[in-house]
């Protein structure tokens, strides 16, 4: 089966504390964007504040990582928060206000489950195509939309239009499922790519772990959304996308994975993948960093869950 969808366009790491997040991933060695954080007037005449979800990015060059939160009222924020005001006509303001609660409950929701990746956004070639495959395989979805996406430029921070379309799926549990157009070619032309300390070049992977009586159900829905057939690897079923792999695996061969990891609810993303240059010092920066260092059956090494705000970080040799 051909499909639009050729590798993974982000993930999501749903944290209680952005400040926290973003100090162990730069302590693993990867350079993090200050946090953006949106600011509103709910009320006319009032005060901008900070204002529903905050995000923060850690770049590739055609994918990249998330780091999300929700403002709470009083709550810590990073020193180098970039404060985004968001302005409407009053006409649209309530609209507004009312989508931005619903991200922020479901972000709410994900972290009632666990704290961890809880998002998997796909890229896709043409999202008006991926809307009409998911209308044809009677899965709900919000729509094309397009929004705004800042790249960052020889000449500055340019923002981009970029079409999103979100599942809507009451079969997903596991977080949010979205796909995602990357920027006009000529935005990515003059992109400044990240250079990063522990040598992490791309995002290759993303891994679900189901109940064992729950795979080849999963497996189907991951069809209809991707457009194209799992391969089998023993136990386990893997999304190949040229660009990445989507792995979901039963609960019983996680620890054949990633020993040691366990998710507190399931179905949920026990964690995910990076494309590294040299693995040998990646692993020293790490270990020197003071980070635990687990090999697997691949010959890739990850950080556990347990140290990563509950969610493994696997390295791998590109």
């Amino acid at each position: 089966m051909s499909t639009e969808i050729n590798k993974i366009h982000h993930v999501g790491h749903v944290v209680y504390d952005m400040e926290m997040a973003l100090e162990l991933y730069r302590k693993l060695g990867f350079i993090c964007k200050p946090p953006a954080y949106p600011t509103m007037v709910e009320q006319e005449g009032g005060t901008p504040r900070p204002f529903g979800a905050a995000n923060a990015h850690i770049d590739f060059v055609e994918n990249f990582i998330e780091i999300v939160t929700t403002v709470q009222e009083g709550g810590r924020i990073p020193h180098d928060a970039h404060f985004i005001p968001l302005s409407a006509p009053p006409a649209v303001l309530s609209r507004i206000i009312a989508s931005i609660k619903r991200t922020v409950a479901t972000i709410s929701r994900c972290l009632a489950r666990f704290e961890g990746t809880h998002i998997l956004v796909f890229s896709t070639s043409d999202a008006i195509t991926s809307a009409a495959r998911l209308d044809q395989g009677k899965v709900g979805h919000g729509g094309v939309n397009t929004i705004q996406r800042p790249v960052e430029t020889s000449t500055g921070t340019q923002m981009v239009p970029v079409r999103l379309l979100e599942i809507d799926d009451e079969q997903v549990s596991e977080g949010r499922l979205a796909f995602a157009e990357n920027p006009p070619s000529e935005a990515l032309q003059t992109q400044i790519h990240t250079e990063h300390p522990n040598g992490a070049i791309e995002l290759v992977e993303a891994i679900l772990c189901v109940e064992d009586g729950e795979l080849d159900a999963c497996a189907a829905r991951y069809r209809l959304y991707l457009g194209t057939q799992p391969q089998k690897e023993g136990e386990v079923c893997v999304f190949d996308l040229d660009g990445g792999r989507i792995t979901i695996i039963p609960k019983s061969r996680l620890t054949d994975l990633l020993p040691g990891e366990t998710l507190p609810s399931l179905p949920g993303f026990a964690g995910y993948a990076v494309k590294v240059r040299d693995l040998s010092v990646t692993r020293q920066h790490l270990e020197s960093n003071g980070f635990q260092v687990i090999e697997t059956v691949r010959e890739d090494v990850f950080v556990p869950g347990a140290s990563l705000l509950g969610t493994a970080l696997i390295f791998r040799q590109g």
